[in-house]
């Protein structure tokens, strides 16, 4: 009868235990800031006004930017659109969770191969949502198994495939099933975005929610370049000469495709279309959050999945148009601008190169929270003081970036390339003096000590994080198609051969 009574007495105790450290957490919950995470697809820093483009009209994102902080360095560690979204949530790098390449149509995506990439991993809205958050996409997920919600998402509004083919009369994803959408898909994922915030206004709703706002805009490539912007949006382009989009004397020998849009006037008019149309959506969820004033209380971030260029230096697009791949700046430098008043301070900007693999740990870290304790180690750093209004004392100015068969390291001085199997083997380019990376000064005698150093940083980088089971350099695999295995294949054979001979 004692042992029974104490077995109940321990129950009872357990239960009220465990109800008491709901009630905590969810009192904690509660006063956890809404979050607002904005991610376009293919959007250099430089589309922007306040990055400094005098023509795309953004006074929206502008204004986002004079109200929070600006990261004038902010980089994508990898210059297409998976890999660099699956970083985002995850903190990793493609050398870590295997996602080296954009998925293909089909396959992962949606059908009976369809597989959720980060499955393995722990994500940011697993984190947030696991801390009482509720959580909703209303976007491009391009992510794998797109039919169905992952990682805690309770709103599930995506595309079934990635690539975009334009913005009219396309195909979406809602509740498991497929349907075609004649709105202009940048009005239609914010209608849908102010619908998931608007649901968690309800009296019965005490939980802090987060948005991924994941606009598949501006794009700027293939059929949505043909297609026409609707007004408004286009209106302040259509008899605009665009001075600062770039008219090349050439286009550049590595360049495979797009070759038709560069220096097309018509094509930068279109992608300015597209610039101000996110734009505008920026504009209404920021209106939306006022009205029903959750203005102060919400955290709204803006940022790219990648850059993109349109016609600098003889490019069009991201780092796979061309051969062979490359890491050029244009196709990695973002826009990062993250707005929550009273807590960061207006219109600060600030120059220290950050990454994307830095974005998890910094918005865990300003929520208070830490990053999760899994292998692989992220090699993400947490610049959430710098959103304090603190400076970001003992940061290295340093970034790493990978694409398939090439991998590079930066510094606000140099940037030192490195590549597989493939000509040019080495790349180093003098950023000062040749910002545009017009100028290759690998196996100089005078840049000898240069080269040697930054080849062994980005050699140690590697070695210390890559996950060998995805570590393409080593013999790992890829989770999406690549394009360069014959070429990795054969410069791990010359590397090996070349090793065995000196031994």
């Amino acid at each position: 009868m004692r042992m029974r009574f104490m077995r109940y007495f321990s129950e009872v105790l357990m239960a009220i235990v465990l109800l008491l450290s709901g009630f905590v957490d969810a009192l904690d919950a509660s006063e956890q800031p809404n979050i607002v995470f904005i991610l376009t697809d293919n959007q250099g820093a430089w589309h922007l006004g306040c990055y400094g483009n005098p023509d795309f009209q953004t006074p929206n994102i502008d204004r986002l930017a004079a109200e929070g902080i600006r990261f004038a360095n902010a980089f994508a560690n990898n210059p297409v659109c998976s890999p660099t979204r699956a970083t985002y949530l995850t903190g990793l790098t493609p050398s870590q969770h295997g996602v080296h390449r954009y998925l293909s149509a089909g396959r992962l995506q949606i059908g009976p191969q369809a597989r959720y990439t980060l499955q393995d991993f722990t994500t940011l809205p697993e984190v947030l949502h696991r801390e009482g958050y509720v959580c909703g996409l209303s976007g491009k997920w391009h992510l794998g198994d797109n039919l169905y919600p992952q990682d805690g998402f309770s709103f599930w509004v995506t595309k079934p495939h990635g690539h975009s083919n334009g913005f009219l009369n396309q195909e979406v994803l809602e509740h498991q099933k497929s349907k075609t959408i004649s709105k202009h898909l940048s009005e239609y994922w914010t209608d849908r975005g102010i619908e998931f915030m608007e649901q968690n206004l309800r009296a019965d709703v005490e939980k802090p929610f987060f948005l991924y706002l994941a606009y598949n805009g501006p794009y700027s490539l293939s059929g949505s370049m043909r297609e026409k912007v609707p007004s408004p949006w286009s209106d302040p382009y259509r008899d605009s000469e665009l001075p600062s989009f770039p008219r090349p004397h050439k286009v550049h020998p590595w360049q495979k495709n797009q070759q038709n849009l560069i220096g097309n006037l018509e094509a930068g008019r279109n992608l300015a279309g597209q610039v101000t149309a996110v734009d505008a959506g920026v504009g209404r969820i920021m209106a939306t959050l006022k009205q029903h004033g959750l203005d102060e209380n919400t955290i709204v971030i803006y940022a790219a999945d990648q850059g993109a260029v349109a016609g600098q230096n003889g490019f069009w697009g991201m780092g796979d148009h061309s051969n062979p791949l490359h890491l050029r700046d244009g196709t990695l430098h973002i826009p990062l601008i993250i707005r929550w008043p009273g807590q960061i301070p207006a219109g600060r900007i600030e120059e220290h190169i950050v990454t994307n693999y830095d974005f998890m740990p910094s918005v865990l870290g300003l929520l208070g929270l830490s990053m999760p304790q899994q292998p692989p180690k992220s090699p993400g750093r947490d610049f959430s003081p710098t959103l304090r209004g603190q400076s970001l004392e003992e940061w290295n100015d340093e970034a790493f970036f990978e694409f398939e068969n090439v991998r590079a390291i930066r510094n606000p001085e140099w940037k030192y390339v490195e590549r597989l199997g493939e000509a040019p083997e080495f790349e180093l380019y003098d950023l000062a003096a040749d910002p545009n990376e017009l100028r290759n000064l690998a196996n100089r005698e005078a840049t000898t000590v240069v080269q040697k150093d930054l080849q062994r940083k980005l050699h140690q980088w590697f070695a210390e994080y890559a996950n060998p089971e995805w570590d393409l350099w080593n013999g790992g695999t890829s989770q999406s198609r690549i394009s360069t295995s014959d070429q990795i294949a054969e410069g791990i054979r010359k590397r090996n051969a070349a090793k065995a001979s000196s031994d």
